[in-house]
């Protein structure tokens, strides 16, 4: 698990690496990652481009969430419940 930086700083580096503005990426925290990002959301988990990073708690991942939110990004609050990292 990681601190809020550590988790913005990852997302970030993918998010460069793969191209795209703000606004062409999802954002967003679930307790069940693999439940919401191939079967709720239908990425490909092969194909797809997609990258987890736990935090090491449900507030840390509500505040990075936010923060790409805040920042443009698809997505929206109130996912997850206390067990979302």
């Amino acid at each position: 698990m990681a601190t809020k930086q550590k988790v913005i700083d990852d997302i970030n580096a993918y998010m460069k690496k793969h191209g795209g503005t703000n606004a062409d990426w999802y954002v967003g925290i679930a307790s069940d990652v693999q439940q919401r990002l191939f079967y709720d959301h239908n990425v490909s988990e092969q194909r797809g481009t997609w990258i987890h990073e736990p935090a090491d708690s449900d507030s840390i991942a509500r505040e990075v969430e936010k923060a790409y939110i805040d920042a443009g990004t698809a997505g929206g609050p109130g996912g997850g419940d206390a067990s979302t990292r």
